[in-house]
This record gives structure tokens, sequence and C-alpha cells, in this order.
């Protein structure tokens, strides 16, 4: 076996084939490429002879299907036609999003400037719940019929199957498969007292590196974690600080949210269930890519002994929250 069998994917992703993929769609590009911070894919910006630069990403093998990529896509499409501001990927003449070079798909995006939205300002939650109200709104109009849903499931209990068999320390592992049992079932119990809960067409991983501040407003970027799942997921992940605090800026996203969509209620139940789940999955996610080089380098922390007993402390604190009373709208 040679030395480019054992290598990772992506480490075949050199200036010179990024260069090669793009000038396949007609560009010449000027010899500039810049890595982006990316970890589940690969992101560059790739300069353009007497052009912008173009934002090209190399999708992950085996993650996701064409029909699964090109379902994002087209949701983006969706939002933009309806002048949400969503930075949305380039079309070649034939209308196509998704090309194909040397085993990688990949795609190209506009370069756009911006910063991340202070989250800590009231004005700018309300202009968030605004945006996401709308974006809700195109997302319940029909389901995705390729991606996948976030459930317990597959963010809980197959993260923590995974985890167990293959990472926990051997001294931690009866103390995390009793609190993760504990949380699930939890979680379960919750969901079911919830009622019936709406699973829309959402953003999935709606944080502040995934947005772009200018113009005064917020412009979304990557919807690589877009999934079905209940709105609150979307809503959630902007919420920082103590209960106080919390509650505070989940009234003002809600306030900007009810102009364009009605939120639900019942939906409050599901925030630390969600950020239960995403605790989960998280560390599943890292563990199942700690063969990618990237991993190791630039998350050196993870898979420690240290590690993994902050994670199953973190979890037991979870625990406690989870059977707090739910935030409530002010």
């Amino acid at each position: 076996m040679s030395e480019h069998d054992n290598a990772h994917p992506f480490e075949r992703l050199t200036p010179s084939f990024l260069m090669d993929a793009v000038e396949t769609l007609g560009f010449w590009c000027d010899g500039r490429t810049f890595p982006l911070n990316s970890y589940e894919n690969r992101v560059y910006q790739v300069g353009i002879e007497e052009k912008e630069p173009l934002i090209a990403k190399f999708y992950r093998p085996q993650r996701w299907s064409r029909e699964q990529i090109l379902e994002e896509h087209n949701f983006c499409f969706e939002l933009a036609e309806q002048e949400l501001p969503i930075v949305t990927p380039l079309k070649n003449e034939e209308g196509s999003t998704l090309f194909d070079y040397n085993g990688f798909m990949f795609s190209l995006f506009p370069r756009k400037g911006g910063h991340a939205p202070e989250l800590d300002n009231m004005d700018n939650l309300f202009i968030l719940g605004r945006l996401l109200g709308r974006m809700h709104q195109v997302g319940a109009v029909k389901p995705f019929e390729h991606r996948p849903a976030i459930t317990t499931q597959n963010f809980g209990h197959n993260s923590v199957e995974f985890i167990s068999q293959n990472f926990i320390p051997r001294e931690l592992k009866p103390a995390y498969e009793s609190i993760c049992h504990d949380l699930l079932q939890a979680i379960e119990e919750i969901s079911a007292e919830c009622g019936e809960i709406k699973k829309i067409r959402v953003h999935g991983d709606c944080h502040s590196g995934n947005m772009l501040w200018r113009d005064d407003a917020p412009h979304f970027v990557d919807f690589d974690d877009a999934r079905m799942a209940p709105a609150m997921q979307d809503i959630w992940m902007l919420l920082s600080g103590d209960r106080h605090e919390q509650t505070a800026q989940l009234s003002e996203i809600v306030d900007g949210y009810n102009e364009f969509n009605d939120f639900k209620v019942n939906e409050l139940r599901l925030i630390e269930v969600l950020r239960t789940l995403r605790i989960m999955y998280y560390s599943a996610w890292l563990a199942r890519r700690w063969e990618d080089p990237a991993f190791p380098h630039s998350f050196s922390w993870f898979n420690t002994e240290r590690y993994w007993g902050e994670h199953v402390l973190e979890l037991r604190e979870q625990m406690a929250i989870i059977n707090e009373e739910p935030l409530k709208l002010m």
C-alpha cells in the first residue's frame, strides 16, 4: 500500500488541485488560494483574474449524497426568492450548482464581507427573530425529502453508542452510560409531554459563525447542516448567559419572530432538550472525525482523560437544568 493510500482525502486539495477544479467551470484563477475556517468540509477563497475572488466549497466525501446537497441548495434559492439575505451557490449556464472533480463534489459561492453579529445586542436579536420568522415560513411550506431530521435517536442514542464503544475511557464508562441513559429518558419524556411538534426545514446550525452582519442586517451562510427539526432549533443557539439573560434574549427574538410567524410556545420546553442533544452530538462528531488530520491539530484538547471527565460533568449539570422549569416569555 502506498503512502497516498493512507492519506486523508482532503490532503489531495492542494492549491493546484483547487484551481484546476475551479477552472473547469470557465474561470481563470490568479494563483491565490486561502483556506477559510471550516472542518466538516473544506472551504477556500480562490482569486480570479480581473474579477472578485470566489469561495470554493469541497464537500466531505460520503457525508451527504448528491440529492441531499442539491436539496440544501434549492432551499437556499427558495429563501432568496423571498428576498431573504441568504448567500446562495453560483449556477453555471445549465443551471447546475454542484460539480464534480476527481472524486470531489464542490460548489462555488460569491464572496460576501461582514462580521459576526453581536448577540448580546437586543436590537440585533429582534432583527434575527424577524429573519427567522420569515425563514421558517418558507421552511414550513414543504419537507426535505432526502435530508434527515434531528431526532433523539440520531443525535442522542447513536452518538452515545459510538462514544461508549470507541472513545470513553474505561474508568469513566459506567458514569457516562448512566448519565446518558437518564438524560435520554428525560428527553423522551419531555418530548412526549410537549405534544405534537411540527418539524420544518431549518438552518440547523444557527450560531454567530454562520452569519455575516453587514448593511445593518444579518446574512446567513452555510446551510450544510440544514435538516428537518422544530423551529426552536434555530432559536435556542442564539441564547447565552444566565436564566434571566436568556429570558430577556428569548423574548426579544420572539417579538421579532411573531411579526412574520407564530411562535409555538410549547416548544419552549425543547430548549434544553435540543441543547443536550447537541452536546452529545458534538462530542460524537469530533470522535467520528478524529482520523481527519485537521481535527487533532485544531481540537487538541479533545479525547483526553480531562476532556471526558469534564464532558461527564457537563452532562450531569445538563441533567439538573433539563429538570428545571422551562424559560418563559416576558
